[in-house]
């Protein structure tokens, strides 16, 4: 079996990750390039748990600065088997309001120019991503947050932008119109890779606004963003660490298949892979290669 290691992506006004105990910090090397800062390895409870700034310590980057390729990479050679990635969100719906988590389902991608996959030319691979929230993982935040009396929203699907310019009116109503819940910058590509790496993803998005949408409030910007996420990073550290303290020892089967993505995805015959791409894919995808 495999020894279950919990990744957390910190996201806008979490730059740290309070109550990881024998903490060290590791500068892992990837072949696609530099992650957004050193991994933070430690435990809480029994449970390994790697932290990684999205946007690095000071918030250096910008979304589409973001290295997700090397970012998901370094996680999987850090040995992480689910990740919780928190995220800064803009809602959509007056219940949603700022201050609560939102633990979304699913996605609408509206980026462009990102790399969006490790595969390509050379080595094709398309995995499933149908249901690109891990059900299991998604249901230990759940129960963690009930147990801490933290109030979240299951269900949702969040719409990812490209940036760094927040919504217009025009856009912001017409997402609203098309029935999404929150939006954000960052989680695209990141569930995408995650999944193509075999790592369980799921979601804690924090509300931060009402985007621009709302008559009766201002319109976005960072003051108001980081205040509201700062002011929520002590309940999100909280919730983390119950969901460690209670993960178990061994990697859980996902229910949508994350654990074994890439059975049966690669296309490209053995023969006709580039040698240079699956140097590249050691360790996202080194178990069907290997095999």
């Amino acid at each position: 079996m495999t020894a279950a290691v919990l990744g957390v992506m910190g996201g806008s006004g979490v730059y740290e990750l309070p109550g990881l105990e024998d903490v060290r910090e590791a500068r892992i090397e990837s072949p696609w390039g530099e992650p957004s800062d050193a991994l933070r390895i430690g435990r809480i409870g029994a449970t390994k748990v790697v932290f990684l700034a999205r946007h690095g310590r000071g918030h250096r980057l910008s979304p589409s600065g973001i290295n997700y390729r090397a970012n998901i990479d370094v996680l999987k050679r850090a040995g992480v088997t689910d990740l919780v990635a928190l995220s800064a969100c803009g809602s959509f719906r007056n219940e949603l309001h700022p201050g609560l988590f939102v633990l979304v389902d699913q996605f609408v991608d509206r980026t462009v120019g990102r790399p969006s996959s490790f595969f390509g030319n050379g080595c094709v691979a398309h995995v499933s991503f149908a249901h690109p929230v891990g059900p299991g993982l998604q249901r230990r935040i759940l129960a963690a947050a009930e147990a801490e009396e933290i109030p979240v929203h299951k269900g949702g699907t969040y719409v990812c932008m490209e940036g760094p310019q927040f919504s217009t009116v025009a856009e912001s109503k017409a997402y609203k119109a098309q029935g999404f819940d929150v939006i954000g910058m960052t989680n695209m590509p990141e569930a995408k890779l995650a999944r193509e790496a075999e790592i369980t993803y799921a979601t804690i998005a924090m509300v931060t606004d009402y985007d621009c949408w709302h008559p009766n409030h201002d319109v976005v910007d960072v003051a108001a963003v980081i205040a509201v996420a700062r002011a929520n990073a002590d309940k999100a550290a909280r919730l983390v660490a119950r969901v460690a303290r209670d993960f178990p020892a061994e990697r859980e089967d996902c229910p949508a298949g994350s654990h074994r993505a890439l059975d049966g995805a690669i296309m490209t015959a053995a023969g006709a892979r580039d040698p240079e791409l699956l140097a590249k894919l050691d360790a996202v995808a080194g178990r069907v290669l290997k095999a």
